[in-house]
């Protein structure tokens, strides 16, 4: 099976958050944006808008830290990495551990979350008016190009802190 990735197009995201709403409602049946697995960051003094989802990582740190393996990959469905809400505990070392500030942590569910592309068919890239997230071949994503822009960002985010 081939591994498909979320891409963002950061020049077309209008930051409507439409990402959001649509994710929360798939995930927990409500329209609460603090309830998604997709947020979306606004630089608004640079007209910056990105949503921002898991990024699947190859060294996925989140999966090494889990102390129940709760965060484990998926190498039947795209290589990737999942939560299961069961095996849970909810100490958010997956959270601290990831560079991306991913995952996040429900607490209407009490457990943490992230983007699992929606069994396959990722709501974001479904309603997403202005087409700025897409659900590619990971071969055709420019991987490279897409992880060393993610990294910059997160230090970005760290030094914004």
């Amino acid at each position: 099976m081939e591994q498909k990735v979320l891409v963002v197009d950061q020049e077309k995201c209008t930051g409507c958050r439409q990402c959001e709403l649509v994710c929360s409602v798939y995930h927990t049946g409500a329209s609460n944006p603090s309830r998604s697995r997709v947020r979306v960051v606004k630089w608004e003094h640079m007209g910056i808008y990105l949503p921002m989802t898991c990024n699947h990582c190859d060294n996925a740190f989140c999966v090494e830290v889990c102390p129940t393996k709760a965060c484990h990959r998926e190498p039947e469905k795209d290589n990737r990495v999942v939560i299961d809400k069961k095996l849970c505990i909810g100490c958010r070392t997956c959270i601290m551990a990831c560079p991306f500030g991913q995952p996040f942590f429900d607490a209407g569910e009490r457990v943490t979350v992230k983007c699992d592309y929606c069994d396959g068919d990722p709501q974001c890239v479904r309603f997403c008016d202005v087409k700025a997230i897409s659900f590619i071949d990971a071969n055709n994503s420019n991987l490279a190009r897409r992880r060393e822009s993610a990294n910059r960002l997160a230090d970005l985010l760290k030094q914004a802190r």
